[in-house]
């Protein structure tokens, strides 16, 4: 038997106590339908080896590979603002960890495996659009630029799962930089385990943050560096109107990455109200509340970081501590609004910085807002714009007038950069590299997921998969991907987690 993957697995050796030993279930007819051999090179894998009857096994939880050694994590988590100390890995088994050609140690974990120690009433398996859907997102935003977990694989199991009616199964491989998450820290807190909570706190710098080893304030420094790439990730998702849907303390990834793709989804017309996951009665993740809620999953983590930033059990240092962790939780604004208007400057093809540019930003909302603009279009029609055809933007408007003043005031901005930058041919190509074309737009989603699980046809999701693969051409074979959906669609639209 070839030695398919060449494991490290440093959760495991270096982490006792916090996760438990545990087979997959196995499957009676896995079948592999989705294999990403670009991500299995990026790995250092050897894809010929894994598209066929032996990955499909292996992915499917058949077959354990040699090396692997599979364990469900530990973690609990606040969901919907409310406490449950016990979650952890209910439906999903970290195989083990590899070493990609770049150097990086990322996670390979089974997702819809079966039942586990932390599966309560659940039954461990997935559905396989849930599974697709997943897939498919995770390509998207990688595709997009922004850090995300993503899929090697996603394998039919021949099984039945019942949730609202009886749908085909499926067991999804997703790679990661790590699994740790914000409840990771918290189940251990929660049982006032301080020195797991430290042993936590200590991998997670040497995974993450291996400069951290060794200087004066660690503990503070990992904190610091997770409010930083939250910052960083939630900012990107504003930017291209992602919806994450379901930002829980345990979906709170230390690396900075997306992580589970549930009910998301992606603004069309732009409303920062906007909520689709059937499960948020009351908008607690809605679009615009993103960066609030990530700032207080960021003091959750704070607090069971507290003993350990404090470094002495004294009322003054933990005081200091206290000061000290609130400092970077209050200091999280500022770094996501620089990064989003970063990256919105970007998106309206400037290179510099100007005073006026916030109110440029907030106006431009604003307009899109007013008349119902898809999100996505009214940025992309910037190039055009830029290009000389201000008709393919205007038309995006209830008042094709509307976008005026703005627009004049877009031109003088970007004309005060001067020299080579005030190239308007140049700005139109530089818009078109940062503003996508093709997005996984819901009802093209649910499409492609319908014909696979109700009429095993994959071909909608082969298609719409190459599409959002290349978000920023614009052909027109793939036309009937940039449109948005019929605003009775938009306005009826949910999404569901999927367990």
């Amino acid at each position: 038997m070839p030695a398919f993957f060449q494991f490290d697995n440093t959760y495991v050796r270096d982490l006792p106590g916090c996760a438990v030993p545990w087979p997959p279930a196995t499957v009676p007819a896995p079948n592999l339908l989705h294999f990403n051999r670009d991500l299995a090179s990026e790995l250092g894998l050897n894809p010929d080896l894994l598209d066929g009857p032996d990955g499909a096994a292996i992915f499917a939880g058949n077959q354990v590979p040699e090396g692997a050694e599979p364990v469900a994590q530990a973690y609990a988590g606040h969901q919907f603002g409310g406490f449950s100390p016990q979650l952890g890995d209910g439906r999903a088994l970290l195989l083990g960890e590899v070493v990609d050609r770049l150097g990086r140690r990322r996670d390979l974990m089974l997702k819809g495996s079966g039942r586990t120690p932390f599966s309560r009433r659940g039954d461990g398996k997935a559905a396989l659009g849930p599974m697709l859907r997943e897939a498919l997102l995770g390509e998207a935003m990688y595709a997009l630029g922004l850090p995300t977990t993503r899929a090697l694989a996603v394998v039919a199991t021949g099984e039945t799962v019942h949730r609202e009616r009886p749908l085909p199964g499926a067991v999804l491989t997703r790679v990661a930089a790590s699994h740790l998450r914000v409840g990771t820290f918290e189940y251990f807190r929660a049982r006032r385990d301080t020195d797991r909570v430290r042993q936590l706190a200590d991998y997670a710098i040497a995974r993450h943050d291996p400069d951290l080893t060794g200087t004066e304030d660690p503990y503070l420094g990992v904190l610091r560096r997770v409010a930083q790439r939250q910052a960083t990730l939630v900012a990107g998702w504003m930017n291209v109107g992602f919806i994450h849907g379901v930002l829980n303390t345990d979906n709170v990834a230390l690396s900075g990455e997306t992580l589970d793709y549930g009910p998301c989804a992606f603004l069309e017309a732009y409303d920062p109200d906007a909520v689709f996951s059937s499960i948020d009665h009351g908008g607690r993740y809605a679009y615009r509340n993103q960066p609030a809620v990530t700032r207080w999953n960021l003091a959750r983590l704070a607090e069971t970081l507290l003993p350990l930033i404090a470094g002495e059990d004294t009322e003054a240092a933990a005081s200091r501590a206290v000061e000290q962790a609130t400092k970077v939780i209050d200091t999280f604004p500022t770094w996501y609004e620089a990064a989003l208007l970063s990256g919105q400057r970007a998106k309206l093809g400037l290179q510099g910085e100007a005073a006026s540019d916030r109110a440029l930003v907030e106006d431009w909302l604003t307009l899109l807002q007013e008349h119902r603009v898809d999100f996505t279009l009214g940025w992309r029609r910037l190039a055009n714009a830029a290009d000389g055809n201000e008709g393919a933007l205007r038309a995006l408007f209830t008042d094709p007038q509307a976008p005026g003043a703005w627009l004049a005031r877009w031109r003088s901005r970007a004309d005060s950069e001067g020299g080579a930058v005030a190239d308007w041919s140049a700005r139109a190509v530089r818009l078109r590299q940062v503003n996508p074309a093709v997005i996984p737009r819901n009802h093209r989603v649910e499409e492609a997921l319908t014909a696979a699980s109700d009429h095993g046809d994959l071909r909608p999701f082969q298609r719409l998969l190459a599409a959002v693969q290349r978000p920023y051409d614009e052909m027109a074979e793939r036309a009937m991907y940039l449109e948005p959906a019929p605003a009775t669609v938009t306005a009826c639209y949910r999404t569901f987690c999927g367990t």
